[in-house]
């Protein structure tokens, strides 16, 4: 049996981000290079450094998530179960259908609650502890989405949250594998997040990696010779992760793709002398996947946009699959940077690519750092046959992952025309 057939497979996607609600949606915005980056709205951030984010202006809860659960969860929760119920509708799965005990769910998140716990921390300080709700004990926790998509749909098989920050995503989609390998038939995965209330935006800034750029066209440009940080941003993709076997039985009509290797490195300690540690997750990844550099299709980089760590990133590229050895891009330029959600919305992305035949652009670089011998695929799509895609994620305070995804065999993929 060939390890397509023997990985676990994604079956279906949802996405909630700030070029589109749906991977339709998104993916077209996508490769027409709409930045969907803009001035904060949802708080007033005149007093911050920071003015700029990318906001999934298209989405509203109403109407999207039941009423009662509103005022139970976070708006990065809302989001998510919106994924959740897009990424089930796209496998054509029902969960009721389907033993409770083999359905898990394992997602990421990187800042929590932060708009409905500073809601309710604002009450406590002006009006006392009897004006504080009494879901403000749940809601902002970092797995209160898990929680909430597992009660929606009746999963009560294995279920977890990774914090990793921006690795988050890739982490959990590595622990749904492990959730498949002890029996599980499907697991929901992924991640979002939504990090914009003054006390979100404020624990960002301590990081000293936001850009402060007013000009959105400016503010976020990795490997750019004018790098000055990132853009955040809210939103994510919710996937379904099944046993490749399993969805077969059950006839899934998607199969967009393979969760073919994985690993996850941690820097050392600042001052060490050791070398950071992201070249090895990569090379482990591929190697997990049974793949040599050159059989790499695209790599879907980190893009962390401050200048020492494009400069590593690009450094670990270079030296696993040689000087512009392999197309490199990075939509979420036209995003932001989208902490947990981020890894999963570039995981949608990839899968896209792989159907489509097509790399999407990165938008904004327009001085390629001479140093980065890297094969960036700039401000149009480019036509290539994508059979492997890896996914690069760094989390702060060293994390690393590396995902590395396979097209499905052609005798078994299906679907439509997304």
């Amino acid at each position: 049996m060939s390890l397509a057939q023997d990985a676990p497979v994604i079956t279906g996607i949802g996405v909630v981000a700030p070029t589109g609600i749906g991977v339709a949606e998104h993916w077209a915005a996508t490769l027409s290079g709409t930045r969907a980056i803009g001035p904060i709205t949802r708080f007033d951030p005149e007093s911050y450094p920071v003015r700029l984010a990318g906001e999934a202006k298209g989405f509203s809860a109403p109407g999207n998530v039941p009423g009662r659960l509103i005022p139970q969860t976070d708006h990065w929760t809302h989001m998510a179960l919106v994924a959740a119920d897009q990424a089930l509708a796209d496998a054509g799965v029902d969960p009721s259908a389907l033993p409770e005990y083999e359905m898990g769910v394992v997602t990421a998140s990187s800042s929590g609650g932060v708009e409905f716990g500073q809601r309710e921390i604002q009450e406590l300080w002006s009006k006392g502890p009897r004006h504080v709700g009494a879901y403000q004990s749940i809601a902002w926790f970092y797995a209160a989405t898990t929680g909430q998509i597992s009660i929606r749909h009746g999963m009560r098989g294995p279920c977890g949250v990774v914090v990793a920050e921006q690795a988050g995503a890739l982490e959990s989609l590595a622990q749904a594998r492990r959730v498949l390998e002890d029996g599980a038939r499907l697991v929901v995965s992924g991640g979002t997040d939504a990090p914009f209330s003054p006390y979100g935006l404020t624990c960002q800034i301590s990081n000293g990696r936001l850009s402060t750029h007013t000009d959105p066209e400016l503010a976020y440009r990795p490997f750019d010779a004018r790098a000055g940080g990132y853009v955040p941003g809210e939103g994510g993709a919710i996937l379904i992760v099944e046993d490749a076997g399993k969805a077969r039985e059950r006839g899934a009509r998607n199969t967009y793709g393979v969760i073919a290797g994985h690993a996850a490195t941690f820097d050392p300690a600042p001052g060490s002398g050791r070398p950071p540690a992201l070249r090895r997750a990569i090379e482990q990844a591929l190697a997990q996947a049974g793949l040599e550099p050159g059989d790499l299709d695209v790599v879907f980089a980190d893009a962390a946009g401050s200048p020492d760590l494009d400069r590593a990133e690009a450094e670990a590229i270079a030296a696993v699959f040689g000087d512009r050895g392999v197309p490199v891009t990075a939509p979420k330029t036209m995003t932001g940077r989208l902490y947990a959600g981020g890894p999963s919305l570039d995981v949608a992305t990839a899968l896209m690519a792989m159907r489509h035949s097509v790399l999407p652009p990165t938008i904004g670089v327009s001085d390629l750092v001479p140093g980065y011998a890297i094969d960036l695929v700039r401000d149009e799509p480019r036509d290539a046959e994508v059979r492997s895609a890896l996914i690069i994620a760094r989390g702060y305070g060293g994390f690393n992952a590396a995902l590395v995804l396979r097209a499905p065999d052609h005798s078994t993929s299906t679907g439509g025309d997304r």
